[in-house]
């Protein structure tokens, strides 16, 4: 009796070996059936230029990927040389069971012919496939009475009568204008739609037809055209003769013949001898159509889609036949397309033109550069200097402003005792007594009040007027007296007092005499403010000037609460402000004015409460500068 081998490690591993490997099969099978197949199906033949164009922008657009993975088949009908029911079916069979082990999840029809087909046999096909046109023009798909609800695409419009009516003003000699179409079902379409646009020009040009004649007497009839003419062209599949061309072989035939301008509606005529035309561009036709098969492989729904309402049309141009028609160039729009202009001199010798302005610019940049940056520095001074000026004055109209009653007040007060004495005047005179010697004192005060009154006007005048900087020496102690002069009646009105401690000896400083007075104004009246909730005898506003060695300054100080340690930082920051209705430009101006005349402004609380503003201007810079401007 053989006694069974307990199970060893490899006995349990082989069956879970042999079991992934066969669902790793099973996987490399399911891939390879998940392959989305898309079928184009073209009208014409493979070599049609038109049909090569609509598959490079399809292919370069549709993704493939091992996620994904995506297999194109082509098929051509080659519609302009078969046809007829017995041919739909034979093509139908050949089709549908061509792929019937690989059907397509897309059909992507190129032309109305492709999609005349797909459509009359589709139930024979693969009914349930959802169909994507392209280069289908929207008067055939208004032909169609019901288009299904998953047959969609962006149509296209052949713009015939703009680019005929851009060859007229670019041949203003043109008295005749020719059509040219061949004989086959497609030649006859394009007829048609060229009759249609007859009427628009017959009021400029007399309208000839070449229809359906034998090539070779029509490029015979093209050259006896001359210079008064303008041909345009679809071109044609068959001649009078039946002989079957592509349409770009046709047109190119024409072209060279032709001794009038040839243009056409399909941008790939381009180089084939036509001047041009407004077409649509048949790579972006087939790169719009793979967007469509990208969005449907992706599981999009065809009712989501949101797809422009028509391929739009380009005005495209030979930039020879512009040279050899003796087209104005400057005629030609902004925002056409030029195709084989030839090269300027920048275009051939690009990099030896570089090269040779390499060397003229590295010996010019130096010299350019310091000229560019004296000149730049000297504006960027003068800019600083006009702003600092607009908002000294902004500020200096605010301060007066804030100061209207005080002023009226101080004019006030020498105006009425001006008329008091004018009044006792006129009744000494009424008295016939001799009086001359009071009447002599009451002049003297009303010459008196007359200059008081003057003389607020004047410095309201000056604070006032708009003027330049000026660089001129002046001493501290007066400005700061006429201050105090000027705010006499606003201190009275708020029933404040301002101790004005003046230097024992003259304080010169160069500078404008105005904007100083400016900055000591804001400065008091910002005291003022400070002080304005507390008791009478702590309303007291204390205006020093000193003179040392090596400085002269100026300290405006107040009994008030102080300034908030976290607000010294920046207190001086434009913008910023503790008042409910303040802008908080008073005190950034001040330091720009101070800091202009080579000063410093700073503010603290002193130890005895309140707050200091000091400004100090260096001693010695002081002096050389008086002493220059004396020079």
């Amino acid at each position: 009796m053989r006694t069974a081998l307990p199970p060893t490690p490899l006995r349990l591993v082989c069956p879970w070996v042999v079991a992934a490997a066969l669902a790793l099969v099973g996987l490399q099978a399911a891939s390879a059936a998940e392959t989305r197949n898309v079928l184009v199906l073209y009208a014409n033949s493979r070599l049609l230029p038109a049909n090569i164009k609509l598959d490079h922008g399809l292919r370069e657009t549709i993704r493939t990927s091992a996620d994904r993975p995506v297999a194109l088949f082509d098929e051509f009908l080659d519609v302009p040389r078969f046809g007829g029911q017995a041919y739909a079916r034979t093509v139908t069979t050949y089709l549908r069971d061509k792929y019937a082990t690989r059907p397509p999840a897309v059909i992507v029809v190129g032309n109305q012919e492709a999609l005349s087909f797909v459509l009359e046999n589709r139930a024979a096909l693969f009914p349930e496939v959802p169909v994507v046109f392209m280069s289908a023009p929207k008067s055939f798909l208004r032909s169609i009475p019901a288009l299904p609800a998953d047959v969609f695409g962006v149509p296209i419009k052949y713009d015939i009568s703009s680019t005929i009516d851009q060859a007229l003003r670019w041949h203003p000699r043109a008295r005749r204008l020719v059509f040219v179409t061949g004989t086959g079902v497609w030649d006859r379409g394009w007829e048609g739609w060229l009759q249609a646009e007859v009427p628009g020009f017959k009021d400029r040009a007399t309208v000839e037809f070449l229809a359906g004649m034998p090539t070779a007497a029509l490029l015979k009839r093209l050259g006896e055209l001359g210079g008064d003419s303008v041909v345009f062209t679809p071109g044609y599949f068959k001649d009078g003769d039946g002989r079957n061309f592509t349409p770009r072989e046709s047109a190119e035939a024409m072209a060279s013949a032709a001794t009038a301008p040839v243009y056409g509606p399909f941008d790939t005529f381009i180089g084939s001898g036509i001047v041009g035309g407004r077409m649509p561009n048949y790579a972006a036709m087939g790169r719009q159509a793979g967007e469509i098969v990208n969005a449907l492989l992706d599981g999009a729904a065809p009712a989501a889609l949101r797809l422009p309402e028509i391929m739009p049309t380009t005005l495209n141009v030979d930039w020879r036949q512009v040279r050899r028609w003796g087209i104005d160039e400057t005629a030609i729009p902004g925002d056409a397309i030029v195709h084989f202009r030839e090269p300027g001199l920048w275009e051939e010798h690009h990099n030896e033109l570089i090269a040779g302005a390499i060397v003229f610019l590295l010996q010019a940049a130096l010299i350019a550069w310091l000229l560019f940056e004296r000149r730049h520095r000297r504006l960027a001074e003068q800019a600083n200097q006009k702003q600092r000026f607009e908002l000294a004055h902004a500020s200096r109209l605010a301060v007066v402003g804030e100061l209207t009653g005080s002023i009226a007040h101080e004019i006030n007060q020498p105006l009425g005792a001006i008329l008091s004495n004018a009044d006792a005047a006129e009744l000494m005179l009424e008295s016939a007594a001799d009086r001359r010697g009071e009447l002599r004192e009451i002049l003297a005060d009303i010459r008196r009040d007359d200059l008081r009154a003057s003389e607020v006007i004047r410095r309201l005048r000056l604070l006032l007027t708009r003027h330049e900087a000026e660089r001129q020496a002046f001493d501290l102690n007066d400005v700061v007296i006429e201050m105090a002069t000027l705010l006499r009646s606003e201190v009275q009105r708020r029933g404040m007092s301002l101790d004005i401690q003046t230097a024992p000896t003259s304080a010169t400083l160069v500078g404008d005499r105005i904007q100083v007075q400016q900055v000591l104004i804001n400065l008091v009246l910002n005291a003022m403010d400070a002080v304005a909730d507390l008791p009478e005898n702590r309303r007291t506003i204390l205006v020093s000037v000193s003179s040392r060695a090596d400085a002269i300054a100026i300290a405006v100080s107040d009994r008030g609460h102080g300034i908030a340690p976290e607000y010294l930082p920046q207190i001086f920051d434009s913008f910023f402000t503790t008042k409910p209705q303040g802008m908080g430009l008073g005190l950034s101006i001040a330091r720009t004015i101070v800091e202009a005349h080579g000063g410093r402004l700073h503010a603290e609380n002193p130890p005895g409460g309140g707050a200091l503003f000091r400004i100090e201007w260096p001693a010695t810079d002081a002096k050389a500068k008086s002493s220059a401007e004396t020079e």
